[in-house]
């Protein structure tokens, strides 16, 4: 059964002031074609309506999903998030049925999600000038106890491989020379409102699109990352973070640092596309039932270099040599 997040019955009567943050900046397909950017951009940007007219906008859904996984003999189960894992120790991963999670998922999509919900709600966000610095509404992350069942970064292409038709990866990763090939990755996240990826960074560039549902995204460039309070918690592309966005009013040491950060805001509606550039610090907040793709690309200089290393970092951790116990990829024990 779906675990909905759960109203708590009285903020805490600490409310941080967190970092400052920006708008992140917005464009379209045919603006972004005109201005002669150079890709790889240096700088998150989002695209609204970016993927809109990609056949997985308009055909994915929770119920189609669900469809999908019960015409397969095995019924798809895969292993779901139990809480945050870039945070705390890692919990067991329960290893579930997805189809009767998504049917449920797709009942509760039906509800209109309050505008006025959220780090930062619609009506203070459209009165806001370009370049100003605000602060969020952290009191939205203390009103709830987040979401703890969430299927995130499933390869669900390598189990429904068909479902490549649907999407574009290439329109979103130039590949006019070799130099500029991409290798890519994508993996899925489907869940409820109030689910939180914590706060990390990626080793590749991501383009993270949207195809239902609404997404808060927090991010910081890499220049910011004095202010991150990295952990030492091992995570095969990404480096994490000790400050905690869910409970922010609990974290007296980190957010002391957190809140020096200068910061970018993002809405991400369904049909958007947001690149992430690599290495920068990011936190995602649903606010209502969403499914996303992450679409992670790496050169192949870069896959020679930095891949080369994480995965000899990665045997010697599988091998009890590096930060063993403390990992997203294992319970930990004791």
């Amino acid at each position: 059964m779906l675990i909905q997040a759960q109203k708590v019955s009285r903020a805490p009567d600490f409310v941080p002031r967190g970092p400052d943050f920006t708008l992140m900046e917005e464009t379209t397909w045919d603006a972004l074609q005109k201005s002669g950017r150079t890709w790889p951009f240096a700088q998150p940007l989002l695209v609204k309506g970016g993927v809109k007219h990609w056949r997985a906008y308009s055909q994915w859904s929770f119920e189609s999903m669900a469809d999908l996984c019960e015409s397969d003999a095995s019924r798809v189960p895969a292993k779901f998030t139990d809480g945050l894992v870039e945070q705390g120790q890692t919990k067991g991963r329960p290893y579930l049925p997805v189809a009767p999670y998504l049917r449920e998922l797709g009942k509760v999509a039906l509800d209109t999600p309050d505008p006025a919900a959220g780090l930062l709600p619609l009506n203070r966000r459209q009165a806001l000038q370009a370049g100003e610095r605000f602060y969020l509404n952290w009191a939205h992350m203390q009103s709830f106890k987040p979401t703890t069942l969430y299927l995130a970064q499933w390869d669900i292409l390598k189990k429904f491989s068909g479902l490549r038709d649907d999407l574009h990866v290439k329109a979103l990763w130039p590949d006019k020379s070799s130099l500029q090939r991409r290798y890519t990755w994508e993996y899925i996240f489907m869940g409820p409102a109030n689910t939180v990826t914590g706060l990390h960074n990626d080793f590749p560039h991501n383009w993270f699109c949207q195809f239902r549902g609404t997404k808060e995204f927090i991010l910081f460039p890499n220049d910011q990352s004095q202010h991150m309070c990295p952990a030492l918690k091992y995570d095969w592309g990404a480096t994490l973070s000790d400050v905690n966005v869910s409970r922010l009013h609990e974290q007296t040491k980190e957010l002391s640092t957190f809140e020096k950060a200068h910061g970018i805001y993002a809405r991400v509606e369904a049909g958007d596309a947001l690149f992430i550039p690599r290495r920068t610090w990011h936190s995602a907040i649903s606010l209502e039932p969403s499914i996303s793709l992450g679409i992670f690309g790496l050169s192949p200089y870069e896959v020679a270099t930095g891949g080369v290393f994480a995965t000899l970092r990665d045997c010697a951790h599988h091998l009890q040599l590096y930060r063993w116990g403390n990992c997203t990829c294992h319970q930990a024990r004791g």
